[in-house]
């Protein structure tokens, strides 16, 4: 039996999540199928993090374990040809053997997201349903200032969605930076674990900051109320993307 490590990208847009249900298509059952395909076996296909629908990932880390004997190249290969095959919006862009004891979720000790906001008046066509389109410019100075009043250890309940399994609601922020490239505008977070919607969330009262109709005062009351109905806005999941997951080994 060998364990493999996988980085995968995928458009969110066809999917129902990550995680296998029985109401729509996600990306674990689509990746679960392709090595049912090439193996015969069937694998779990376990990953750092477990988006929602519509959420998209540029380099969700996940794991399986086969019994036949493929080389990870190979492995990869056959899992591209089985997905496009298959009409799936997913690659796998690197696979690697790993130790018997890393667990893509569990062995996880930090996972970064980025949330991108296009910025203008036009209606979006290439990037419809990959980022969150404003009609106006953002206030990104007063966001900032917004963001800066949730990094740290926090109960954040106000930005968990209501039905967050999570067992606690306090998590603690390491990163939340609002950077500029012309109309394009992303929040980028980072932590440990996050809470579900916690990022939407955090990005909707953000933006109620950029386009003025709060202040970053309000951000950091919404906060200290932890209460979800303090919440002004939660961001649709069209811009969020998870772009990397950490591990006492490298930084993927």
């Amino acid at each position: 039996m060998t364990r493999f490590r996988l980085t995968i990208e995928y458009d969110g847009r066809a999917f129902m999540g990550w995680q296998r249900q029985a109401h729509g298509p996600s990306v674990q059952q689509a990746l679960e199928a392709a090595v049912h395909d090439i193996s015969g076996e069937e694998a779990t296909v376990q990953a750092a993090g477990r988006t929602d629908a519509g959420v998209h990932a540029s380099a969700m880390t996940a794991h399986l374990d086969l019994k036949r004997q493929m080389t990870p190249f190979r492995l990869m290969e056959a899992l591209n040809a089985r997905l496009k095959f298959a009409g799936a919006p997913a690659a796998v862009l690197d696979a690697s053997e790993a130790a018997p004891d890393f667990h893509a979720r569990f062995s996880c000790i930090g996972r970064a997201y980025a949330y991108r906001i296009r910025c203008r008046r036009a209606p979006l066509t290439h990037e419809q349903g990959l980022v969150w389109r404003r009609p106006n410019l953002l206030d990104t100075g007063a966001m900032q200032e917004a963001a800066n009043h949730l990094v740290g250890r926090h109960d954040f309940t106000t930005f968990r969605h209501v039905h967050c399994q999570a067992q606690s609601p306090v998590k603690t922020l390491d990163r939340l930076d609002i950077s500029v490239e012309g109309e394009l505008v992303t929040v980028h977070a980072a932590a440990r674990s996050f809470l579900h919607h916690q990022v939407r969330s955090m990005v909707g009262a953000l933006v109620t900051v950029g386009e003025g109709r709060a202040t970053p005062a309000d951000v950091r009351t919404a906060l200290e109320a932890c209460d979800r109905s303090a919440l002004t806005l939660n961001a649709p999941p069209d811009g969020l993307w998870f772009v990397g997951a950490v591990y006492p080994d490298i930084v993927g």
